[in-house]
């Protein structure tokens, strides 16, 4: 992993400032409560973790959303900023700690699907035990409403565990394929720019 000199910090700051802009490109999935929204900002992320190492993945995650709480403040009661930064790095650290052991395209393949399976298991652990209580304790709406939420899409969901088993975890595993590809698709074109 690089020091953390002037020039890698500014690598930092530019690969966070454009997750921000990407992550403001959000858009709900049909088949999920509309209080889940997908954006690409992790493929940022990811880039930088393959060419910087995971502390800065780690750093542009939170810079990530440190500038979307400035500009377009919280609409969560800071859940989703908190679950977005935790189950994002869930996924770019496993991804960037195995691809920095050896930089191959095997290896980044690797390091997806670790990172992939580590975002669906914690995401699918934060949203039944934290961010779902969470949410309905700050709305003070009942969880029978944010399941509702949920079997209104999906017959199949009729309590916490379903609600996560048939949206949360779908939702993350959508994400983690999407994000991936994209990533595998940009990084060594873009990767020339983040070694200088």
């Amino acid at each position: 992993m690089k020091k953390f000199n002037t020039r890698t910090l500014a690598k930092i700051a530019v690969l966070g400032a454009v997750a921000f802009v990407i992550m403001l490109l959000e858009f709900p999935l049909p088949f999920v409560p509309s209080f889940y929204k997908l954006d690409f900002s992790e493929t940022a992320v990811l880039i930088g973790g393959f060419a910087l190492g995971w502390l800065p993945a780690v750093c542009i995650e939170a810079l990530k959303i440190v500038l979307n709480l400035l500009f377009t403040g919280s609409t969560t009661a800071y859940v989703g900023e908190l679950a977005n930064f935790l189950i994002g790095c869930s996924f770019v650290v496993p991804a960037a700690v195995i691809y920095g052991k050896n930089k191959s395209r095997s290896t980044a393949v690797k390091g997806l699907l670790a990172g992939g399976l580590c975002m669906i298991v914690v995401g699918a652990l934060m949203n039944g035990l934290v961010l779902l209580p969470a949410y309905s304790y700050f709305y003070h709406m009942p969880m029978e409403v944010l399941i509702g939420m949920g079997s209104a899409l999906i017959p199949a969901i009729q309590d916490r565990l379903t609600f996560v088993l048939f949206a949360t975890v779908p939702f993350n595993l959508v994400k983690a394929v999407l994000v991936s590809v994209l990533t595998m698709l940009l990084y060594k074109r873009v990767s020339p720019l983040l070694h200088r």
